[in-house]
């Protein structure tokens, strides 16, 4: 895929909501990034993700650019791309991760871990 798939608002009488995918192959997370704490830093050869901040306190870092996300922002990761994501405030941070494509745990290429994984 590697481009963003368009982000669908549909606005209701009761207020709106956001589709980020439709009948597509993909795997949804909510990950909890606790204070302080990394993800590796990493690449994926099989899929592309889309993250949407949602709480306050994460800094990605994607293909070298750092960006303090706000809740509800989006961000766009194609595959191959090198990211991460940090929590930097004093609460669990979480955001909503849609991984398109082929999603399998053994697809995480780690360049750097503060962890010791591999």
């Amino acid at each position: 895929m590697s481009e963003k798939p368009p982000v669908i608002t549909d606005v209701r009488p009761w207020g709106n909501f956001k589709q980020f995918c439709h009948n597509e192959q993909v795997t949804v997370k909510i990950i909890t990034v606790s204070p302080g704490q990394k993800l590796s830093v990493q690449r994926h050869q099989h899929r592309d993700e889309l993250w949407v901040a949602l709480d306050e306190h994460l800094i990605a870092t994607i293909d070298g650019e750092e960006m303090q996300l706000v809740p509800e922002q989006e961000v766009w990761i194609p595959r191959g791309e090198i990211h991460t994501i940090e929590s930097m405030g004093i609460r669990p941070a979480r955001f909503l991760e849609v991984a398109f494509g082929e999603f399998d745990e053994q697809d995480i290429e780690r360049l750097e871990d503060k962890y010791g994984r591999k």
